[in-house]
């Protein structure tokens, strides 16, 4: 098929993978679903994220907290980016999957991270205003997981903005408002999508790694060009080992995740699995979009 084609991924295996893996630990009185996944591909993840929203907005599921990672790495576009600015020659040799996110912004590699998505009915409090007002409210969640961690870490001002996909392809360059920083260092960048009757937002927090090798994969001009995109990267935007100074595990993290929502936000949680008909339509929604070529290289 091409290099285009080779895009193309078969999700069952994961998805039954990170089905399987979730343990059932319900609280009692619990208002908020907790999901736990192992491991997935760009396009589950995107997939079953976008079928919970259904879901949720439905009223056939719970609001949602749903914590998870990816395999393999995974370079994930803004809705409306470009596909031009990725390098898929370069792409293809790193071995990293393509996808594009159904929430606006710009380029992440997700490797060495935990990714979060907080999904509710679009009358929820949690969610209630404007995008950056609840930007605003779910933030406080985010830096009690982060001090749960021994972090310090602030939101950028409400007023700070995003140059977007007309500005630095990568996300990690700038906060925009509202997003969590540590010494002036991008940590987490989170997205927003709104339905008619649900929202979804989710973030990604890199634990580890070298934040500038995304600039390996994308149009940055020569070599020295993207060297210089890198140092910049690596400036502007911090992991968790880099401000810890010392590695901490993928559970750990996810425990602080669910601790600071509890403490900052009032949420209860109950773990538990997606529903069937929620697998369902995430595997339809691979097929019909997250997997498909006119839907990654739409723009």
């Amino acid at each position: 098929m091409g290099l285009v084609g080779d895009w193309r991924i078969n999700a069952s295996p994961g998805l039954a993978r990170a089905y399987n893996s979730a343990m059932v630990t319900p609280q009692t009185g619990a208002r908020w679903r907790l999901i736990v996944s192992a491991p997935l591909s760009g396009p589950e993840n995107m997939a079953l994220d976008e079928a919970i929203l259904e879901a949720v907005s439905a009223g056939r599921s719970s609001p949602t907290l749903r914590l998870y990672a990816w395999s393999p790495p995974c370079l994930s576009l803004g809705v409306a980016q470009p596909v031009g600015d990725v390098d898929l020659a370069a792409l293809q040799a790193e071995g990293w999957d393509l996808v594009r996110r159904p929430t606006g912004g710009r380029a992440i590699l997700h490797a060495d991270e935990l990714t979060y998505a907080v999904i509710a009915p679009i009358d929820d409090p949690h969610v209630a205003g404007d995008i950056l007002a609840s930007y605003h409210h779910l933030s406080q969640g985010l830096l009690a997981a982060l001090s749960e961690l021994g972090l310090s870490t602030q939101t950028a001002p409400g007023d700070t903005q995003d140059p977007g996909p007309a500005g630095h392809p990568v996300c990690f360059v700038n906060p925009s408002a509202y997003e969590i920083t540590a010494g002036g260092r991008k940590l987490i960048g989170s997205a927003q999508v709104r339905r008619k009757r649900g929202v979804l937002q989710h973030g990604t927090l890199p634990l580890k790694g070298d934040l500038g090798r995304i600039c390996r994969v994308l149009r940055l001009g020569d070599q020295q060009a993207r060297r210089e995109a890198a140092d910049r990267v690596r400036e502007r935007a911090a992991t968790v080992e880099n401000l810890l100074g010392s590695p901490t595990s993928w559970s750990v993290v996810a425990d602080a995740f669910r601790v600071g929502f509890e403490q900052a936000l009032g949420m209860l949680f109950e773990r538990r699995q997606p529903s069937a008909d929620e697998r369902g339509r995430a595997e339809a929604l691979i097929d019909e979009r997250y997997g498909c070529e006119e839907w990654t290289f739409r723009v």
